[in-house]
């Protein structure tokens, strides 16, 4: 299986009002940059947000204040919000995204297995309302590239409408292929 690098078709934009979104602290990290006068302290701040409900983003943010760069990274994760969709409690079908060098594979389970994932992944399958998944982290372990690996995979995720249709336009060509070939 070939991975994902980047979101294929249209995204459709999401209200953001009509929601109740939850924020959840992936990560908080203090960076520096060296300066002529020394080094400026900043804080990056990762925040997953989502209404459980099939609906996720996620917000990167820098700044002065570790409180200033969560709001930032919260509001950042709000305009980039997704729309996933959940088939019972799992995903419709496999998936493996990648982002730098960190890949990402999900795969759907049945029902009462919860969520198998690393902590950085589980933040925002929790937050999209996906409770039964498997997955598994390749590659780096960079949290920022692994968070950005499974936002990827999860909006490259088709319907299990689309799947199918897409299925039967394929059948229906094979079959036709077939019968001039006779």
């Amino acid at each position: 299986m070939k991975a994902i690098t980047k979101v294929v078709g249209k995204r459709a934009k999401i209200e953001v009002s009509e929601l109740e979104l939850e924020e959840k602290l992936i990560t908080l990290d203090r960076v520096t940059k060296v300066v002529k006068g020394g080094k400026r302290l900043r804080f990056r701040a990762l925040v997953a947000v989502g209404d459980g409900r099939g609906h996720v983003g996620i917000g990167l943010a820098k700044a002065t204040g570790v409180p200033e760069a969560i709001r930032k990274a919260s509001a950042a994760g709000r305009k980039e919000l997704i729309e996933v969709p959940v088939v019972n409690t799992t995903i419709p079908h496999e998936i493996l995204a990648k982002f730098g060098t960190s890949k990402v594979l999900l795969k759907p389970a049945i029902s009462g297995t919860g969520i198998v994932a690393s902590n950085t992944i589980r933040a925002v399958l929790e937050l999209a309302g996906i409770k039964d998944i498997i997955s598994k982290s390749l590659g780096s372990r960079n949290q920022v590239s692994v968070v950005k690996a499974t936002i990827v995979a999860l909006s490259n995720l088709r319907r299990t409408e689309e799947v199918t249709a897409e299925g039967e336009l394929d059948f229906e060509a094979q079959e036709e292929d077939a019968n001039e070939t006779e």
